[in-house]
């Protein structure tokens, strides 16, 4: 009795546990989800309002800046805008969808006054109509501030191009000018006051790192700091070194994942420095705006030192000089190698005191001789290593040794250099600083983008050249999955390093045009989008996220039509009753057919609307009509041979002059075989439009062995007529029906003239027979003593 009401309890429990999952589940939908979706539309709404604010106090800041250095910080901030309204559209669309398909569901409301709808129905609709509203208003505001920032945004470029434009302009005293150096002699009490203040924050901010209880801990973020910037770095690079060694194969790509290593090694350390080195400084009292922003643009003016002293140690390779990328005469080398550090600490101090006058506010005097002292100094330091290096590579030269392989870029590279450097010595000297200046930093960062790119553009090369080489395993694996042969694999190996070096330069000229010391990889990443992904792509509907999508679809695509078409050439074809050329001929037609739906199906995971391709469409009728006609001409006759097949593979035609087996036909022209083996392209427009005689058409055409012979007249008509009957009938390859015939031809002075004729069962063996049956014929006459007529003296 027990176990019976033991087992009715639990019955019950699991028919409620049952019923209480199916009306939450039932539940869900309308609840949970909708308070969710709810939940997220209010939190939306509120944030409407911070973010017009936001908008609002950012168009004031661009108003006030001053300096490219506050417009650069300002579209950074715009830029971060961006991202919150296109996050927040981001999070509204879906529900905005949502909203409209369950009015969808729900349908319009009913006008039929004698069958009222549901009330709770009509109720739900109101509700959902007044959500959608809303949204919609919600939404159209995001898109009003997106439109607004994006503007702002360019606004802020036009104000950089004009500052940066008067300041290059801008002419003050010489360097060798006394009252060029007087803010730095003798400073104005108000710059004084100024860079004491900055000096006081300064101060302040030290002090409570280093107030008493502090000490140590900060001493010992210090040190740590200072050990992961030396210590680390080299633990760092031996690590990378030791996995780039053993892992990586011997050749090319070992060296350029060497150089590689060496900048993410120093790249990452510094990173950890620098962020263990900022908690020491603010983790006890937070920096003010003021020095936020100072921090700011000398942890940009870190990165760039550190990726010249990287960059400079990877390429130059003094330790290992067998892991050296580019080709330069290792004294070259070793000249060199002092100066990328002399370069970045000048800079690194010089560009600091320099971003202290600036947040400071110090006057435009101080400004310009912080500029003229940094131009200065970077100048002659440039000078000198252009000196030094010449003199090196002369003794290298003078010695019989090349001192680099690639002589024309080395001598375009040093022309430019010594030109931009007396074009930056003679703006010092005549008064024009901020251009001096502005010459200086884009040498730096011309170093830099060349640097870094001619690195990334050599380890892609070598990526590429590994991984479809015949002899990898790789290369293997793809020429097995591919069905492709070792050229073929070459030749992709060969246009994807192309494509991808190509995208890699116009990414770094776009980084010389829009970019410059300081800049982020941020910035230069948001600035490349905005150029490449301008309007004319947005017109086509191309998004960068189809585009991975396509390049699938398309090898993908490609893949299983070469596929198929093995299949069909080498197990289904075969086994129907269809002779060679109609299989060829479906083959090719499969493979034309696949390879344009292949074609259309990336275009349509890229996104193209057919409707905005009508230009493509005029420019393709135009170019028609003046000089595509022929080909577009020629690919119709080509799909005409291989539909209704007048000619097929196979056939051995005559055509203007040329006869041959027909051997191959393409979409634009057929290929014709001779006799000599030799290949005639014939267009196919000529097949379709010309007379063509098609010797093996009918499948079971014969040739024919005629010879015509001349005898004298003195001869015995029957015996010669017997003689070259029998030794046709006696040959094997002449056919019995239709039976070899001698006929009188003609009677001439010279002589009596007969044709003898027999049937073969190839038009190709014709050349043949006719030799074996002329030399039989002549032994035969031989042997009975008629010889042929001799031709009359003229």
């Amino acid at each position: 009795m027990g176990s019976a009401w033991k087992t009715m309890w639990l019955l019950a429990l699991v028919l409620f546990g049952s019923w209480s999952v199916v009306m939450a589940a039932d539940a869900s939908p309308v609840g949970l989800v909708a308070k969710t979706e709810q939940a997220t539309f209010v939190i939306a709404q509120n944030d409407l309002p911070g973010l017009q604010a936001r908008l609002d106090g950012l168009k004031q800041q661009v108003s006030l800046a001053d300096s490219l250095t506050q417009l650069v910080s300002l579209q950074d901030l715009i830029q971060t805008y961006l991202n919150d309204v296109e996050r927040q559209l981001s999070a509204l669309r879906p529900l905005q969808a949502q909203l409209q398909a369950q009015l969808g569901v729900l349908g319009p409301a009913s006008a039929d006054e004698q069958a009222p709808e549901n009330t709770d129905i009509a109720i739900q609709r109101i509700h959902l109509i007044e959500q959608k509203d809303k949204l919609d208003s919600s939404l159209k505001t995001l898109a009003g501030l997106k439109a607004s920032a994006t503007e702002l945004t360019t606004q802020i470029a036009a104000l950089r191009r004009s500052l940066l434009e008067s300041e290059v302009t801008q002419r003050s005293n010489s360097i060798l000018s006394p009252n060029f150096w007087r803010p730095l002699i003798a400073p104005q009490p108000q710059d004084r006051q100024r860079l004491s203040a900055v000096l006081q924050e300064i101060g302040a901010t030290l002090a409570s790192v280093w107030q008493p209880g502090q000490r140590l801990a900060s001493s010992m973020l210090l040190l740590l700091a200072l050990a992961v910037w030396t210590q680390g770095r080299r633990l760092a690079e031996r690590g990378l070194f030791w996995v780039c060694i053993h892992r990586m194969p011997e050749g090319r790509l070992r060296r350029s994942s060497l150089a590689l290593a060496s900048i993410l090694a120093t790249l990452l350390t510094a990173t950890c420095a620098l962020e263990l080195l900022f908690y020491a400084v603010t983790r006890q009292l937070p920096l003010t705006p003021m020095l936020q922003n100072l921090a700011e643009e000398i942890e940009k003016l870190v990165y760039t030192c550190v990726l010249i002293t990287g960059l400079s140690r990877a390429l130059l390779s003094n330790r290992h000089p067998s892991w050296r990328l580019p080709a330069i005469a290792d004294p070259v080398a070793m000249a060199m190698e002092p100066f990328p550090r002399i370069l970045a600490g000048v800079l690194l101090v010089l560009v600091t005191l320099s971003q202290i006058t600036n947040v400071s506010g110090m006057s435009s005097q101080a400004v310009i001789v912080g500029r003229g002292v940094i131009a200065l100094i970077v100048t002659v330091i440039l000078a000198i290593l252009l000196l030094h290096i010449s003199k090196v590579r002369k003794a290298v030269a003078d010695s019989g040794e090349a001192p680099e392989a690639g002589t024309t870029l080395a001598g375009l590279m040093y022309a430019f250099t010594s030109l931009a450097v007396v074009a930056s010595m003679l703006a010092l000297l005549t008064g024009y600083i901020s251009l001096a200046r502005f010459i200086t930093y884009e040498l730096v960062w011309l170093f830099i983008v060349f640097s870094g790119f001619y690195l990334l553009m050599q380890l892609f090369k070598d990526l590429c050249e590994y991984l479809f080489s015949p002899r990898q395993a790789s290369g293997k694996a793809l020429k097995q999955l591919l069905g492709i042969g070792d050229a073929r694999l070459e030749q992709v190996s060969t246009v994807l390093s192309g494509a991808g070096r190509a995208s890699m330069l116009l990414f770094a000229l776009i980084a010389l045009l829009v970019g410059g010391v300081g800049t982020t990889f941020g910035q230069l990443f948001a600035q490349a989008l905005e150029i490449l992904g301008g309007a004319g792509l947005r017109k086509l509907n191309i998004i960068p996220g189809h585009l991975l999508n396509a390049v699938l679809a398309l090898l993908i695509g490609v893949y299983l039509i070469r596929s198929l078409r093995r299949w069909l050439d080498n197990e289904f074809l075969p086994k129907t009753a269809m002779d060679p050329g109609m299989c060829a001929s479906l083959s090719t037609l499969f493979a034309n057919i696949g390879y344009a739906l292949v074609i259309l199906l990336a275009l349509s995971s890229l996104g193209v609307q057919w409707t905005n391709l009508a230009w493509i469409v005029s420019a393709l009728s135009v170019g028609i009509g003046f000089g595509l006609q022929e080909i577009v001409k020629n690919f119709v006759s080509g799909l005409i041979l291989l539909t209704e097949r007048p000619v097929k593979v196979g056939d051995l035609i005559s055509i203007s002059g040329v006869e041959g087996d027909i051997r191959r036909i393409n979409v634009r022209a057929t290929e014709i075989q001779l006799s000599d083996r030799s290949i005639v392209i014939v267009p196919n427009s000529q097949l379709i439009s010309q007379n063509l005689r098609n010797v093996t058409l009918g499948g079971s055409a014969q040739g024919v062995a005629t010879l015509e012979l001349t005898f004298a007249l003195d001869i015995d008509p029957e015996q010669v007529n017997d003689l070259l009957y029998n030794t046709y009938c006696e040959h094997e390859n002449i056919l019995d029906h239709p039976a070899p015939f001698v006929r009188f031809s003609k009677l001439t002075p010279d002589g009596i003239t007969l044709t003898v004729t027999g049937y073969v069962s190839s038009p190709r063996v014709v050349g043949k027979i006719k030799s074996d049956l002329l030399f039989e014929i002549l032994k035969r006459l031989g042997a009975a003593g008629i010889s042929l007529a001799k031709p009359a003296a003229e």
